[in-house]
């Protein structure tokens, strides 16, 4: 897939501590010793699709083989929303395409689906068929979502008033959510919206990645 949106940055975040998995995911090589890394591999799923990919990471000295650019976080102790906040600060185009580098089945028919919606929204997010297994209550996936860069004002209230999750926004957003039987026309299991976290997260995304390349 190589049609790009001129109006669209893809902001791919890299920051976490990987603390629950106990070792540098963005570095792992799921698909073999002589494949791309983590980090890696989500560049190459999201650049064909935006104009151009900003990585936001705090140690952008230790990857000097990226290809692409990299900014800091704006507030270190900002988590994801802190991340989000520091990509919309670093882009020129209206809008984000903002995934998580820590995604391996990433679908690049879901995202470019979601690039072609209307754009009156200043937020686009899927919503996923198992709310409890997510990252917030309301069962919205924050880290592979459309923001348009006026968010950057409210996220920055909310950062300064020492606020880090990602769902305190959507109040003063107009957001349009994807259920789950649109996205599932493109990713059925919804594997492309699974994260990587924890060891059992990892022995899972590998079986499927297995069965993936050995079926293709």
């Amino acid at each position: 897939m190589n049609t790009s949106d001129a109006t669209v940055t893809a902001v791919v975040l890299a920051g976490g501590a990987s603390r629950r998995l106990g070792m540098d995911k963005r570095r792992l090589r799921l698909w073999g010793d002589a494949g791309p890394t983590l980090l890696e591999h989500t560049i190459m799923v999201v650049a064909p699709l935006c104009a151009e990919v900003v990585v936001v990471l705090n140690d952008a000295s230790a990857w000097p083989d990226l290809k692409v650019r990299t900014v800091p976080d704006v507030y270190p102790d900002g988590g994801a929303l802190g991340g989000i906040y520091s990509g919309l600060q670093a882009i020129t185009t209206p809008y984000a395409l903002v995934v998580a580098c820590d995604m391996p089945l990433l679908n690049q028919a879901l995202l470019a689906a979601m690039l072609a919606w209307p754009r009156k929204y200043d937020l686009l997010v899927p919503r996923h068929v198992l709310p409890s297994t997510t990252r917030n209550q309301a069962g919205f996936e924050p880290l592979h979502a459309i923001y348009h860069r006026t968010c950057r004002e409210p996220m920055r209230q909310l950062l300064e008033a020492g606020h880090r999750r990602i769902i305190d926004v959507y109040p003063r957003l107009d957001v349009t959510c994807i259920e789950p039987e649109v996205w599932q026309r493109y990713d059925p299991a919804g594997h492309s919206l699974r994260s990587l976290n924890t060891p059992s997260d990892l022995a899972e995304l590998q079986a499927l990645i297995s069965f993936y390349i050995n079926t293709s």
